[in-house]
């Protein structure tokens, strides 16, 4: 009897209708508990020893956890929320890893616009790409060793710099780039609404309501 070797079979493809139909997916509310229970935990935790080997462990918790991790703890709370905001400012850390070079530029070219901002922020001049990823590490030690209602200001403020300097990107782009100026005006958006987002979470915890 001869041995034939079969084929691989392709994978079968879900369809919708299937796919709604399979069971696993947390409900909402057990959802949103299970991001305010780890958001306390994990601030309080870094709080209650806010010695620097945990802090550096905790902020730079996704180079060892992974963004899509921390994104399913977080990414879904809302950001008047303590989960929220946290997954606000590791989303700012890892956008800045990202490109610190170009986010530097556009740091610098915002400074001068809004000068109050950048005493807030607290970035060392000149400006370069070692400046930039030192905040934003700074910001997230914040949290855990020192005022949390500041740190999240400095957050704040980083981002509206930044969105200056983005829409200046995208007013010096020609005719030819207008999908790259549509993308700057976009990020520039996104970035204020960021820091009113940090703002108004620094005003909660003063409050003792972000929770």
């Amino acid at each position: 009897m001869t041995n034939q070797r079969r084929k691989p079979r392709r994978p079968a493809r879900l369809s919708p209708a299937d796919a709604e139909r399979i069971p696993g997916d947390i409900d909402p509310a057990s959802r949103s508990e299970a991001a305010h229970t780890s958001a306390q935990a994990f601030v309080r935790g870094g709080r209650a020893r806010p010695d620097p080997e945990i802090v550096e462990r905790l902020v730079h918790v996704v180079e060892r956890e992974g963004l899509d991790e921390i994104a399913a703890l977080w990414s879904g709370s809302p950001a008047d929320t303590l989960p929220g905001a946290l997954w606000r400012l590791y989303l700012l850390r890892e956008w800045v890893r990202a490109d610190p070079t170009v986010i530097a530029d556009r740091y610098a070219q915002g400074v001068a616009a809004v000068p109050v901002h950048d005493v807030v922020a607290g970035v060392v001049t000149p400006t370069g790409p070692r400046e930039v990823l030192e905040v934003v590490d700074a910001v997230l030690s914040g949290v855990f060793a020192g005022d949390f209602a500041v740190a999240l200001e400095r957050g704040g403020a980083f981002c509206r710099v930044l969105a200056v300097g983005t829409t200046y990107d995208a007013d010096r782009a020609d005719f030819a780039e207008g999908d790259f100026a549509t993308r700057m005006t976009l990020r520039a958006s996104g970035l204020v609404r960021t820091a009113e987002e940090l703002e108004q979470a620094a005003a909660l915890w003063r409050a003792g309501r972000l929770e």
